[in-house]
């Protein structure tokens, strides 16, 4: 069964996160946990979800924030 990925909600993205966790791999835990932690309104609780799953590199993957520049 396909699934459309907008209607995939944070608590979808934490039990597969969970899921990743559970078989060895941990930086697909930690995408899926960043996507949950986006799509939560709550800030303390998206703290504690990137907590839960830290990014195994070390490394925090960060966007730039977007700009827009007109010539």
């Amino acid at each position: 069964m396909l699934v459309d990925p907008a209607d995939l909600t944070a608590a979808d993205h934490l039990d597969a996160a969970r899921e990743m966790a559970a078989t060895n791999r941990p930086f697909l835990a930690h995408l899926l946990a960043e996507e949950a932690a986006r799509l939560t309104a709550d800030p303390a609780t998206a703290a504690a979800i990137r907590a839960a799953f830290p990014d195994p590199n070390g490394d925090r993957l960060t966007c730039p924030p977007a700009t827009s520049s007109t010539p």
